[in-house]
């Protein structure tokens, strides 16, 4: 078996309105259609990639995150000083990212931790 790209990466959120503004509107990622599961959620495009959002039925508990060593995602980016700066004046905290960074970390509303690199 050859593994060439990973296909997606599915994250637990608890709130989907909340979670489209940080994905679609403070990452920009494009929102994709999505079948009709029996559970909320949404699909996003990233490059020839995928980030699918899953809305956990009431009194479910994902896993969550302690640090960057723990589940995340990553996102590459052009600019990681650019793309931190953008995050930090959206209110988000940023761990690294500053001028000339290759890598940088930021959590989600549900505590996800999204990593953005520069390969």
């Amino acid at each position: 078996m050859k593994i060439e790209r990973i296909h997606h990466a599915s994250l637990c959120v608890s709130d989907l309105a909340r979670a489209r503004v940080f994905y679609g509107e403070a990452l920009g990622l494009r929102e994709i259609p999505r079948p009709d599961f029996p559970f909320a959620g949404a699909w996003y495009a990233t490059g020839g990639n995928e980030v699918h959002l899953i809305v956990l039925p009431e009194g479910t508990a994902p896993d969550t995150p302690l640090n960057a060593l723990h589940r995340h995602v990553a996102f590459a980016v052009d600019d990681v000083g650019a793309a931190s700066e953008e995050l930090e004046r959206r209110g988000y905290a940023v761990l690294g990212g500053g001028p000339g960074s290759t890598q940088a970390w930021v959590r989600d509303e549900d505590g996800n931790i999204i990593e953005l690199i520069h390969p």
